[in-house]
């Protein structure tokens, strides 16, 4: 396996979370950098994969009358006044 060999200019609060997290666990600034780009790399590759959340809705039936603007009021009619 390769490498690339680059200058990176890291902004001032990534660069002191990295000091943080070397101080924490030790080991080599290019491994934890290497380690943090794989993480954030494959966290977003996954959010790009997965399917947008859809709301299949459905009728309400017996509700039909019900005040849906005020959850509160929707829930005592439902469950009663001695619902909480």
């Amino acid at each position: 396996m390769g490498f690339m060999r680059t200058t990176l200019t890291i902004d001032e609060d990534v660069a002191q979370k990295i000091r943080l997290e070397l101080r924490k666990r030790g080991g080599r600034f290019k491994d934890l950098v290497n380690e943090l780009l794989r993480l954030g790399l494959n966290v977003r590759r996954e959010m790009h994969s997965t399917q947008p959340f859809k709301v299949n809705p459905v009728p309400m039936g017996v509700y039909k009358e019900l005040p849906y603007d005020n959850i509160s009021e929707l829930i005592e009619r439902i469950e009663g006044p001695s619902h909480k």
